[in-house]
């Protein structure tokens, strides 16, 4: 059975697993409703106590897709945060901190790091398996928006060559990200700094023209400014890398002798398997340290999962204090029916049919709720998933999967056998008793 399970394709599996959730629910129904016709009765009820029945709903919709939409929205940023480190196949930098280069380099959070000097790029830089090794240099910006220096490989594999324009071809020259502010043509003064380190005149009588823009990433790279790594240089006052006889020059090589420094080495191998062997060797002598952006993410999402896990128990809990508020105007309910109830035993209704019919009702409202909270979900990951890809720039494109479906059917199968309760308790009053209620 075991090996039959294993051969389904996972959507088979997830559908099945829907299934199972749901048989509870479908047993019941089953059980109460052959032979009997309580709809119109149901039906009825329900306009009766219609504002009360919209309060009910309206109530478990909101809990449903509150809580799927928590869930949906941590697997939408995984996704998110791994595609932005899609281009980044290792990073080398200064010993440190693995997490903090990541946020330096990957989604360009302002870190005070070390450098690594011209020795150390030129072994990177040099090795026979390395394709790209790109230098970073950060510590500019322009409206909130960083001015990043680096090489022109590195930039159109950033953008998978596909660039607006042209690309730079000397020092006073730019392509913008897919989401900034500057249009080709655009020239602009960059600010030493981010945020309330900002010295907005430190570099003034620098003028940089756009000349290119990037197609869109989906990374925090789309609202920067991409400049060449000797732009940055020169304009803090720095050799641009280059000996005095190459004046002028743009790119690799670069001269060790007259290399200032870089925060990362952004290192792209001639095959995959060479990535691990760089990764190695750049690390073994610990003057640098050279790490994969996925494997950091991968110790992230470790505890992203536990916050998953608990975002699902707030949301268990949550659906299930829901159920509890439900199962109570159940019984509320069932006490104003009391002497309906009564009056259908009477005049002979069987106590299936009684059960049928405040089991159809209750049943009604949670599946209604249910339903209507998938919507609600799939609202509140969209309106979610702009929020957080507006703040981090990061593009989460959050959608409802299996396991939100799953959570539903749970919630609706769990909360249609509780919702027997109220009934079952109504069977134990006396005709004579409900009838004088």
């Amino acid at each position: 059975m075991r090996d039959i399970w294993l051969s389904l394709p996972s959507g088979a599996q997830d559908a099945l697993i829907l299934a199972l959730f749901l048989v509870p629910a479908l047993a019941i129904g089953v059980a109460l409703l052959r032979g009997v016709a309580p709809f119109p009765l149901v039906s009825a009820i329900l306009w009766r106590f219609r504002w009360a029945n919209t309060m009910f709903v309206a109530l478990i919709a909101i809990s449903v897709g509150m809580g799927i939409g928590l869930v949906a929205q941590e697997r939408g940023l995984r996704a998110g945060t791994a595609q932005a480190a899609d281009k980044f196949d290792l990073v080398v930098t200064a010993p440190g901190s693995e997490l903090t280069m990541l946020f330096a380099t990957v989604f360009l959070q302002p870190q005070d790091v070390p450098l690594l000097g011209g020795a150390a790029f030129e072994r990177v830089a040099s090795h026979e398996n390395v394709e790209i090794a790109a230098p970073l240099a950060f510590g500019d910006s322009y409206r909130s928006a960083p001015v990043v220096g680096t090489i022109e490989s590195f930039a159109r594999h950033l953008s998978d060559n596909r660039i607006e324009g042209r690309m730079w071809r000397s020092s006073g020259e730019a392509i913008a990200g897919a989401l900034s502010e500057l249009e080709i043509g655009a020239v602009f003064t960059p600010a030493h700094g981010h945020g309330s380190a900002l010295e907005e005149g430190a570099h003034a009588g620098t003028e940089i023209e756009v000349v290119g823009r990037m197609a869109p990433t989906g990374t925090p790279w789309d609202r920067s400014i991409l400049v060449p790594v000797e732009t940055v240089w020169e304009t803090h006052g720095l050799a641009n890398g280059h000996a005095p006889s190459d004046a002028g020059r743009i790119g690799p090589p670069f001269d060790p002798d007259h290399f200032p420094g870089t925060p990362a080495i952004v290192v792209r191998a001639d095959e995959l398997w060479a990535n691990y062997a760089l990764r190695s060797e750049f690390t073994r002598d610990g003057e640098t340290m050279a790490f994969f952006p996925g494997t950091v993410l991968s110790n992230l999402y470790i505890v992203m999962g536990d916050v998953r896990q608990a975002m699902s128990i707030m949301a268990l809990v949550t659906q299930g204090l829901v159920a509890a508020s439900v199962l109570l105007g159940l019984f509320i309910l069932s006490r104003l029916f009391r002497r309906q109830i009564a009056l259908l035993r009477a005049l002979g209704a069987s106590s299936r049919f009684v059960l049928a019919v405040m089991w159809s009702y209750g049943t009604a409202l949670l599946a209604t709720g249910a339903t209507l909270g998938l919507g609600v979900g799939y609202a509140a990951t969209a309106i979610l998933s702009r929020i957080v890809t507006e703040r981090t720039d990061i593009v989460v494109s959050a959608s409802l999967g299996w396991s939100e479906f799953h959570l539903v059917a749970g919630f609706l199968s769990v909360t249609t056998i509780l919702s027997l309760l109220p009934v079952l308790a109504q069977r134990r009053q006396s005709v004579v008793g409900g009838l004088r209620a």
